[in-house]
């Protein structure tokens, strides 16, 4: 990216409107660091879902990456197989499960896992989960907070749907790839949604998609200690703390607030991960504190494929993993196993205003 890129970035991190999707952990969560460690040598490499990456960043499911960029998420795969990370597809890409396992298996590097919407036509959902399984996906992220699209104003304003010459490339029909012409007045993603995501998704519909699938079967969009539980009592192979962005609901709480909880929930018998809010390396380190194998990040990577393609995606990964390097130096660790709780401290606080 060039420099004003970077400015640009350094000014949303320092942004007091990061508030309301971020975690927030500047003001409620302080880093309490230990000296004298002997910190020159800092470990990032992690082991998530059996896979090893070069670090606990990996790359959150975004839809319709090509918006952003010609190469959409053929170059999100490209950069994270560069930086040597782990990316979770969306079932609404832009490009196809195919097409994108090929960019990131051009050579070694990278891991890759799909999100995975349930849809009413459940053979047709199977269908996206036996291609991934085929084309060598890793692992099935399952969206759990999405029985009907968020209420999102500026999608109704601007009545938004895909430009003509794009469609989620995972399907065939115009109606599935949110291709149609003319959906009204509402938001076209809203309309979609109620066409044809299942919203009778309960408990027993992961009990099916596990007897489906030999891939790891993870819960996405948890925010409580109570479902996760229930989440480790049918089977889950992990659990991905999220609030969709903070687009479903509104007054939900930052994910970094509610990690713990679910942590405590899961007494270890499956991997907890969070995404939200992940701006800074020392971001990345609270989550590891409070408990997380691992973050996703969504928005900046899409800030840097719109900037720069792949190479924008690379360097915003690879500058969040030197934060994050730092930050683990700075705070006396030395590899991802010695962050521990004691690292952060919850600070309460009121408004001045």
């Amino acid at each position: 990216m060039t420099m004003s890129h970077v400015r640009s970035w350094s000014q949303f991190q320092r942004s007091p409107f990061r508030s309301p999707q971020g975690t927030d952990g500047d003001k409620r969560w302080h880093l309490v660091p230990r000296v004298l460690r002997d910190v020159s040598r800092v470990d990032l490499s992690v082991s998530v879902l059996g896979q090893k990456l070069s670090m606990p960043v990996c790359v959150a499911a975004t839809a319709m990456q090509r918006m952003a960029h010609p190469d959409g998420e053929t170059a999100t795969a490209r950069a994270c197989r560069a930086v040597g990370t782990g990316m979770m597809l969306s079932s609404w890409a832009t490009a196809t499960i195919e097409e994108v396992m090929s960019a990131m298996t051009a050579s070694l590097g990278g891991v890759m896992w799909l999100q995975l919407y349930i849809y009413k036509d459940r053979e047709l959902t199977l269908s996206l989960v036996r291609r991934a399984e085929e084309a060598g996906y890793k692992a099935i992220f399952v969206t759990v907070d999405t029985p009907y699209l968020g209420r999102r104003l500026d999608d109704m304003r601007n009545r938004f749907k895909l430009p003509q010459h794009l469609s989620m490339s995972n399907f065939s029909s115009a109606s599935l790839a949110f291709s149609e012409g003319n959906y009204g007045n509402d938001s076209g993603l809203a309309v979609y949604v109620a066409k044809a995501i299942d919203p009778t998704l309960c408990w027993d519909d992961i009990t099916w998609l596990k007897k489906h699938t030999h891939l790891p079967v993870i819960v996405k969009g948890v925010l409580n200690g109570e479902d996760a539980a229930q989440a480790v009592n049918y089977g889950v192979d992990g659990i991905l703390v999220s609030n969709h962005g903070a687009r479903q609901l509104d007054g939900v709480p930052a994910t970094l607030d509610v990690l713990e909880e679910v942590v405590r929930a899961v007494q270890g018998r499956c991997d907890v991960y969070m995404d939200g809010g992940v701006r800074r390396g020392t971001d990345v380190l609270k989550a590891l504190a409070l408990g997380a194998k691992a973050v996703f990040v969504g928005r900046p990577v899409l800030w840097g494929l719109a900037c720069q393609g792949e190479q924008g995606v690379t360097e915003i990964l690879e500058l969040l993993k030197e934060e994050l390097r730092l930050a683990m130096a700075l705070s006396g660790c030395r590899s991802v196993s010695e962050v521990s709780r004691s690292l952060v401290r919850r600070v309460e606080f009121t408004s001045r205003m």
